[in-house]
């Protein structure tokens, strides 16, 4: 039986590889579903509620207090136990309830890499759920990985020879995310966590539960949100003097798990400082350097100080432009080219036929698409933009095989609510 399940599930992966086309909406069916965690708030529960309505029968286990707040009560388990308990316990839930698929929120978490790879040694198949490839209006929705662990083809000539005509996209709603949605839904979910640990003595968050700090940095992120509408309305028109002379750099979440688990940088701070690094020495010197902040880190982490240490002592401050919340489309738009590490700021940039690199390891850094393979150093006076075609079929492909129309924290994904 498990020679079947494995053999099974190698077929799956080969075929995907290769690029064979699969049903998106087939992730959804199933007789027996599991969902483990979700983004914070009521997103999973109503997953939950809409895969029922299609005769599929459902489970959750909570890792903590938020979790059971945001789940239906009728089917839910609470996991107590250790994480070395995990993996056996988890075992045990998916062979007593014959689960067939697993649903769940980001695939680098200890809980859910452990179901990922326990799941692929029962055949069983994963859904993983994260924020949208395509942003904003979209989430993802991908079998057993997202970003570099996606199954998506990074071989150009797959693309090139894609024939877009027989991908089904509809017209892309606004998916109408809003901020008030997340910030309770992340209050209420570190308020709970925390306030009810005892309940899950043995629980461990991937990014902490420390109710004092978040309430601290909830608090600070509003303040410096409405305190930058102010102080950077002048750096709008400076930065569209400088248009088509600087290069953007996106920073990422201070604990994004794109920088931890598909980069080469420990740290934020590393990126900054091989960019700048870089950019001293070998961009042109009528040139500057544009780095805006990431909006979820604005009330956790401000890198102003270090960036201006470092291009103070590089020579180059007067260069360098430090911003946080200007319209991303605009910076984009004007620049020489962007630099990242693997953030899906990336696509948004080929969107708009600027040269990018991305220094991590990334599901867009494709032949014809990335400057891909070319050094950093190189980059500034030799970038390249993307061919518009190519990319045109790696978006339409992108959004048909793996995206969903819809937010977390907005217009709930039709294609969910849709009945098999």
């Amino acid at each position: 039986m498990y020679l079947l399940h494995f053999i099974s599930f190698s077929l799956k992966w080969w075929l995907k590889k290769i690029g064979f086309k699969v049903d998106k909406m087939g992730m959804l069916k199933g007789e027996s579903v599991l969902l483990l965690q979700g983004p914070m708030g009521s997103f999973f529960k109503k997953v939950d509620m809409a895969i029922r309505k299609r005769g599929t029968r459902t489970f959750r286990i909570g890792l903590n207090a938020g979790d059971y707040f945001f789940s239906n009560k009728d089917n839910y388990t609470p996991y107590r136990g250790t994480q070395g308990e995990w993996e056996d316990f988890l075992y045990q839930f998916l062979r007593g309830n014959a689960i067939e698929k697993i649903f769940l929120y980001g695939d680098c978490r200890y809980y859910h890499k452990t179901a990922i790879n326990l799941s692929k040694k029962l055949g069983l198949e994963v859904v993983v759920f994260e924020e949208g490839y395509i942003r904003p209006d979209f989430i993802t929705m991908e079998r057993y990985g997202v970003n570099d662990y996606s199954q998506i083809p990074r071989d150009r000539h797959f693309y090139e020879q894609l024939d877009t005509s027989k991908l089904k996209i509809g017209i892309i709603q606004p998916a109408n995310n809003r901020y008030y949605r997340m910030g309770w839904s992340a209050a209420s979910y570190y308020l709970l966590s925390v306030l009810l640990r005892h309940r899950y003595p043995h629980y461990q968050h991937h990014r902490g539960l420390r109710l004092l700090d978040e309430m601290f940095y909830g608090l600070r992120n509003i303040a410096r949100k409405y305190t930058y509408k102010i102080t950077e309305r002048a750096l709008s028109e400076k930065l569209l003097s400088k248009k088509k002379k600087y290069y953007f750099v996106p920073l990422q979440t201070r604990d994004d798990f794109q920088v931890r688990a598909h980069s080469k940088f420990p740290t934020i701070e590393a990126f900054v400082e091989t960019v700048i690094y870089s950019f001293a020495n070998f961009a042109p010197k009528n040139t500057h350097l544009v780095i805006k902040h990431h909006p979820l880190d604005r009330g956790r982490k401000d890198y102003k100080q270090d960036i201006t240490t470092l291009a103070q002592a590089l020579g180059v401050r007067e260069r360098v432009l430090i911003i946080y919340d200007l319209h991303l489309p605009t910076c984009l738009k004007n620049a020489i080219g962007t630099i990242t590490i693997n953030s899906t700021v990336g696509i948004s940039s080929l969107y708009h036929h600027i040269p990018t690199i991305a220094l991590g390891r990334a599901l867009y850094d494709i032949e014809g698409l990335t400057c891909k393979d070319m050094r950093l150093d190189d980059f500034w006076e030799n970038n390249r933009p993307p061919e518009r075609e190519l990319f045109e079929k790696f978006r339409r492909y992108l959004i048909a095989q793996t995206q969903l129309n819809g937010g977390f924290y907005g217009r709930f994904p039709t294609e969910l609510e849709e009945k098999a």
